[in-house]
């Protein structure tokens, strides 16, 4: 008699453990995706990296940049690097820094330029092998400056 009553106790203090538990789940119903800004999303990761092809390159340097809705990531001229690249309307081939005046020598050493990532809302993804470090330095004035 004196089991009975104890493993009584028992299965009430689990039936009461267990009803609290079971009440306090609930089905969780994910909300409805919703933008969180106005602007089409613009999140790019840059490197610079010494190498004869996009898939060889040792990387040396990486920064990432944000254009919208405010420039921002760690590039070191967010404004300026997102202003040169509305001005291009995103096109990376079409950066050419033209403020330079630097004369380059001929030697290889070459340098690949890279761009991955969303422009506008659209998926980017730009390489580009030039011959040494002084001619990928006018690849642009301000995206390939760091």
């Amino acid at each position: 008699m004196r089991y009975t009553k104890r493993a009584l106790g028992v299965m009430a203090a689990a039936a009461v453990c267990l009803t609290g538990t079971l009440a306090g789940t609930a089905t969780a119903h994910a909300a409805p995706a919703r933008p969180t800004s106005l602007y089409a999303p613009t999140e790019l990761v840059l490197t610079i990296g010494k190498g004869q092809t996009t898939t060889n390159a040792a990387v040396q340097r990486a920064v990432s940049l944000r254009c919208t809705p405010t420039p921002g990531g760690d590039h070191p001229a967010p404004a300026d690097a997102c202003a040169e690249l509305n001005a291009a309307q995103g096109d990376f081939a079409a950066l050419v820094d033209t403020h330079s005046g630097r004369i380059c020598p001929d030697l290889w050493n070459p340098v690949v330029l890279t761009a991955e990532g969303v422009w506008h809302g659209q998926r980017v993804s730009y390489s580009h092998v030039y011959p040494n470090a002084c001619r990928a330095q006018d690849a642009s004035r301000y995206v390939f400056a760091f």
